[in-house]
């Protein structure tokens, strides 16, 4: 997130080449999640992860290496970016997954398990960023790359060292022994989250909610605080989603054992679409960043309660597909949400693109609250 927008504008001074890389990195994203999830299912969980985090090591190393041997030139960067950018879906996919033979063979609930997960996944993603901008200002950019190549390899040695069952394995080889026939299609995930109605509506809302709720702290908030030139404001309210969601994220397990999944959701809808509604009228900062705070906060169980629907209704052997489709489907959704918000940002201004975009998810959140699948018991 840090050390590659920061190599571009040092090695080419160009922000409108930074905004194309982020762009054109996002879409193997889009295309190979699918794959990503049938290689998972076929190949195994374990060794699809292992194999994805040490080719994204290489790729990271190939920033250093090239600026050792070559300079590092626009289309350099970009390729190697790209490159990159293919082989990180399969392995979120494959965790994705393995959270499932984890638990059975820990004896943790998959609802604990999962909200650990995402709880560290949004600490990470707090933390990360300031190690970064540390060790540019340190070591400088490029050196940064191998700090981050010796992480890949640390993650693909823990999945090496963990000893797991394969549950997609299992679950495959049981029902050839019975004489049926395992679906190998890679249409299985699309199949299976069509079909199934919850997950269906489920996955539907988060598309548009994504296409929303990201443009918000990638577009408007930093035009907002732009213009009143005050970054340090910009921090505090994007620091503030980020703690919301990820206290929301390691407190699933605790709430997940004291209310239903259909009131979880209810709540998370609700709690959404009534934070973000304060954020868009654009308050004095103590009050939107409180509002994003509570914003994170309902957001933040939503995630690991995805990954839990997935884990017990969908056949083990089929999940690391539907997980891929479900990745693609994430992936899709944000990068349109932004161009649209940047030209209404130009347009009409901040405040009314704001009010806007909390229109939409409100309406998304009731849309989705009112379906017959979130109404019944689940």
């Amino acid at each position: 997130m840090i050390t590659i927008p920061w190599l571009i504008l040092q090695e080419t001074g160009s922000p409108a080449f930074a905004g194309l890389v982020a762009a054109i990195s996002a879409l193997p994203g889009l295309f190979i999640s699918p794959i990503g999830g049938w290689l998972v299912d076929h190949i195994g969980r374990r060794s699809v992860s292992i194999g994805a985090d040490l080719l994204s090591s290489l790729s990271v190393m190939a920033f250093p290496i090239v600026a050792l041997t070559s300079d590092l030139s626009s289309l350099t960067i970009l390729l190697i970016a790209v490159v990159g950018a293919i082989f990180d879906p399969a392995g979120y996919t494959a965790r994705k997954t393995l959270l499932a033979d984890v638990a059975k063979a820990s004896e943790i609930k998959l609802d604990r398990l999962n909200g650990i997960h995402d709880g560290f996944m949004g600490l990470a993603w707090i933390i990360g960023p300031a190690v970064g901008a540390g060790l540019i200002s340190t070591i400088g950019a490029v050196n940064s790359f191998w700090v981050s190549a010796a992480l890949f390899i640390i993650a693909a040695l823990a999945i090496a060292f963990l000893r797991v069952g394969n549950l997609g394995r299992d679950t495959r080889d049981l029902a050839e022994q019975r004489g049926e026939v395992s679906n190998r299609s890679i249409r299985v995930g699309f199949q299976v989250l069509w079909n199934d109605k919850l997950l269906r509506t489920i996955t539907i809302s988060i598309l548009v909610l994504a296409a929303v709720y990201l443009p918000t702290e990638t577009v408007v908030l930093p035009t907002y605080f732009e213009q009143l030139d005050n970054p340090a404001g910009l921090g505090i309210v994007i620091s503030a989603l980020a703690a919301g969601s990820t206290i929301g994220s390691f407190g699933y397990g605790w709430i997940s054992t004291r209310l239903s999944r259909r009131t979880l959701v209810r709540m998370t809808l609700i709690g959404t679409a009534v934070s973000i509604i304060p954020m868009a009228f654009l308050p004095p900062l103590p009050l939107l960043a409180t509002a994003a705070f509570f914003l994170g906060l309902s957001w933040g169980p939503f995630n690991p309660l995805i990954s839990t629907l997935i884990q017990q209704r969908v056949p083990a052997d089929q999940q690391g597909r539907v997980f891929g489709v479900q990745t693609a489907v994430f992936y899709a959704a944000p990068p349109l949400g932004m161009v649209i918000s940047g030209l209404s940002v130009e347009n009409v201004g901040v405040r009314t693109t704001y009010l806007f975009l909390a229109a939409i998810l409100s309406t998304t959140a009731i849309l989705a609250l009112l379906t017959k699948s979130l109404r019944s018991k689940f």
